[in-house]
């Protein structure tokens, strides 16, 4: 799976969402177009750039730049995209539809990358308790 919005900070989330991924062995491709490496990982400065079998892509990235990522991955024949909460812009299920992909908006992956841990455990409960899982 590809991660757009891998930042080399730390302290920042699509850093953390890295990291943790990382941490659940996930077999990650971060793309980030500021850096050629991130923990030691080979860092792609665009989708385009990924290789021609990554077919998901999770997406932290601002607003401003969310569609233009979505539709580069669409052309790139990225088949399935989460972008992560507060990422979507209001056309971006839009365009993800019009590109005939699967898309995951307005989730936080936290609470579905098993084993879910910590605060995100804790919410994960909160969302099954009340009925607000995806169905």
């Amino acid at each position: 799976m590809a991660i757009a919005g891998v930042s080399r900070n730390p302290k920042k989330f699509g850093h953390i969402v890295f990291a943790e991924l990382k941490k659940k062995n996930y077999q990650l491709y971060p793309v980030n177009p500021q850096a050629s490496d991130i923990e030691g990982e080979k860092c792609y400065s665009s989708v385009n750039e990924l290789p021609a079998d990554v077919k998901r892509l999770l997406m932290i990235t601002p607003k401003n730049e969310t569609d233009k990522v979505l539709r580069e991955a669409i052309r790139h024949g990225i088949t399935n995209i989460w972008v992560q909460q507060s990422s979507e812009t209001k056309d971006t299920v839009r365009i993800a539809s019009e590109g005939q992909v699967e898309i995951i908006a307005r989730k936080c992956i936290l609470l579905f990358a098993e084993p879910v841990t910590g605060i995100h455990k804790f919410h994960l409960t909160l969302a099954r308790l009340f009925g607000a899982m995806p169905k």
